[in-house]
Parts: structure tokens; C-alpha cells; sequence
């Protein structure tokens, strides 16, 4: 593989030391070319690619997914977790409070201007997590209706 080549979602696994099966691959997949999907969404669409899967598997190949980095968990304050493939950066979140919609937003300014607390209490900070909340435009627009 060349250093221009994007790696496959089965070398990915095995570069982060998982095992490479139809289900993990087919989570990767579907979490990568979802929109900050639920668990049954992600099971509904490993289901679509690779036959049955118990709730159960999901769970698990979601958490180690998620452990070994190749995607990332947000869990909006009353709602119920959500997981994006876009890892490896510190952006944030906006989320509707009316339907739930949720969208990814880049540091305001600079390089993670957000990792700069203003007391940090001795911890070395290299993540942050802001959500934004409001209305998502179809909400806005069905509201001022």
C-alpha cells in the first residue's frame, strides 16, 4: 500500500490490532457513510450488508470500534448515543432540540482554541467537547409557521 491509498476498512482493523470480520467491517462502513447514527440504524444497516446480527454484536463491535479510535460516541444530554467515523480531530456538535438533528461544527477559531480551559486544574487537556443547541432550519421554519 502506498502512502496515497486509502486503507481498506479490514486493514484499518488490523492495524489497530482487532479482528477482521463481515460485521465489523460492514459497522465501519455503515457508521462511516451514516449521519451521526443511533444503534439501531448502525444494526439496521450491518444487517443490510451482511444478513442477521444480534443487538448484542452491535453493541460490542461498537464499543470496540470506538476503543480502538476508528469511530467516536457523542451523547447528547437526553438523547441517546450516536457514533460518527469522523475521528482524529476535535470538532464539535449542534443539535436540534426540537427533532434531535445533529450536525458537526469545527473549532470557532485557530487550532482548538476550546483546548485552552481557562483552569485546567492540573490535567493536560486533548479533547473537548461543546455541543451546541437550537433549532435545526426545517424546525425554525415549521415554528415561525
Amino acid at each position: 500500500m502506498t502512502a496515497s491509498q486509502t486503507p481498506t476498512p479490514a486493514e484499518e482493523l488490523r492495524g489497530v490490532g482487532l479482528r477482521v470480520t463481515a460485521a465489523r467491517v460492514a459497522l465501519l462502513e455503515t457508521v462511516r457513510h451514516g449521519d451521526h447514527l443511533g444503534v439501531e440504524a448502525i444494526a439496521s444497516g450491518v444487517r443490510d450488508r451482511v444478513g442477521h446480527i444480534s443487538l448484542q454484536a452491535v453493541y460490542e463491535a461498537l464499543h470496540a470500534l470506538t476503543a480502538a479510535g476508528l469511530i467516536r460516541r457523542i451523547e447528547p444530554a437526553g438523547s441517546p448515543a450516536r457514533f460518527e467515523g469522523r475521528v482524529g480531530d476535535n470538532h464539535h456538535h449542534v443539535v436540534c432540540r426540537s427533532c434531535g438533528a445533529v450536525a458537526d461544527v469545527d473549532c470557532a477559531v485557530g487550532d482548538a482554541p476550546c483546548l485552552t480551559a481557562s483552569e485546567d486544574h492540573g490535567f493536560s487537556i486533548d479533547e473537548a467537547e461543546v455541543t451546541y443547541w437550537g433549532l435545526c432550519p426545517d424546525c425554525s421554519t415549521a415554528r415561525s409557521s
